[in-house]
């Protein structure tokens, strides 16, 4: 999702968030600030990251003529950081928000439109426009996206004689199959954060369910699909403790034959150089749908800060950071699939084995593209949902009370 995937958030009121922000455009810049030194927020607190971060802007400094910095704070602390920032009137030039995180910031006035400040949207997927934008508007450009996808160990379906299922039916007879002594068929998160909301999505929208309507039956449906496996001992019962993290470390151990993640994992599994391991699709309820991924990552966005100069030269370091020759280097560190085709195409070829990532993207959808600022709602009731049915309760009775939840913003 994030550089690291989902981490846990905190939900902070949108009436906070639009005094502060409000306050921030009205006052313009309240601290004095070296014309030519630019500041990019971001949360790449992690070593690798914050390399590549710091290589990316070294490059764009010089191509524009100016100092570009970074200020990185763990992914948790990024609307935090920039409202005590908006507060002080100090606000960077840049702020890389998580997508989902975006609408909020967006919905409380506090960004500018990229593309009135020049930024163009040529040669980028609909959804991922989308991913970054609000009500139409585009206010975040993304230089990769990221999404789930099935990891699976070659060396244990070959032992075993299957293939790698591509339905929901494949999935558990399979999952089952290679559910022996320690090793469970198959790992993925469910615990209460947003990890687990994210990995549940592809279940949920393959299956036709929709964050708008979480008491349905296709949403159920995927949260029994889930039950199932629990109930035939193919995913373990830690599932709902599980962060995307925890998941990984599972398959690496050989504790899980397959593994629902994101490509974040790669650098991780690549140290482990006796694992061989696949990459497919998500499997779907039946053959023929679609499998429908959440796209994740980061966007670059502008806010609002009065400074129209500032904006016009922080959309500059925006056009610079996610130029088609930038995405390629950073997804060739990263992992991730670059935003623009034209730089997509040509990484598709340089990692074919990641090729199954680039065709679940092409269906993936933002979470936030249709509830805006209250997906963080869905979200947290989702997480309740999942912590009750997968330990007992109705899934169709968890659903009612999330939806319930959901609708009234608690």
């Amino acid at each position: 999702m994030t550089v690291t995937a989902a981490r846990r958030r905190a939900v902070i009121p949108l009436t906070v968030v639009s005094v502060l922000v409000a306050s921030a455009a009205l006052a313009g810049c309240g601290s004095q600030r070296d014309d030519d030194v630019y500041t990019v927020l971001n949360s790449s607190t992690d070593d690798s990251y914050h390399g590549w971060d710091a290589a990316t802007l070294k490059r764009c400094s010089a191509k524009l003529g100016i100092t570009i910095e970074q200020q990185s704070v763990p992914a948790s602390q990024v609307m935090t950081k920039s409202l005590r920032m908006a507060s002080s009137k100090s606000l960077p030039d840049v702020i890389q928000f998580d997508a989902s995180e975006m609408p909020t910031f967006a919905e409380a006035g506090g960004l500018v439109d990229l593309k009135s400040l020049g930024l163009s949207t040529q040669d980028i997927p609909k959804g991922i426009v989308d991913f970054g934008s609000y009500k139409g508007t585009y206010y975040g450009a993304a230089r990769t996206v990221n999404t789930l996808a099935l990891f699976y160990n070659k060396d244990v379906l070959k032992k075993a004689g299957l293939d790698v299922p591509t339905t929901w039916a494949e999935m558990q007879e399979t999952a089952k199959k290679l559910t022996q002594g320690k090793q469970y068929g198959i790992a993925l998160s469910a615990g209460g954060a947003e990890d687990g909301v994210f990995q549940f999505t592809p279940f949920m929208w393959s299956n036709g369910g929709d964050e708008t309507d979480l008491d349905s039956e296709q949403v159920a449906e995927a949260l029994d699909y889930w039950k199932g496996l629990l109930k035939d001992g193919s995913l373990s019962k830690s599932t709902v403790n599980w962060t995307q993290a925890d998941v990984n470390d599972q398959f690496m151990a050989g504790n899980a034959a397959m593994m629902i993640n994101g490509p974040w994992q790669v650098e991780t599994l690549n140290t482990k150089k006796s694992l061989h391991w696949g990459i497919a699709q998500i499997p779907v309820p039946k053959s023929g749908d679609d499998s429908v991924g959440p796209l994740g990552g980061a966007v670059l966005t502008v806010p609002k800060t009065g400074d129209t100069a500032r904006e016009k030269t922080a959309a500059k370091i925006i056009g610079c950071m996610s130029s088609e020759k930038e995405q390629i280097t950073y997804a060739r560190n990263s992992w991730m699939v670059p935003a623009n085709e034209k730089a997509a195409a040509i990484w598709r070829k340089e990692v074919p084995e990641l090729d199954a990532l680039a065709d679940q993207v092409a269906t993936a959808r933002s979470r936030t593209a249709k509830v805006g600022a209250g997906w963080s709602s869905v979200s947290l009731a989702l997480q309740s949902a999942f912590q009750s049915a997968l330990t007992g309760q109705n899934s169709a009775d968890a659903l009612k009370k999330a939806q319930a939840r959901a609708t009234s913003g608690n």
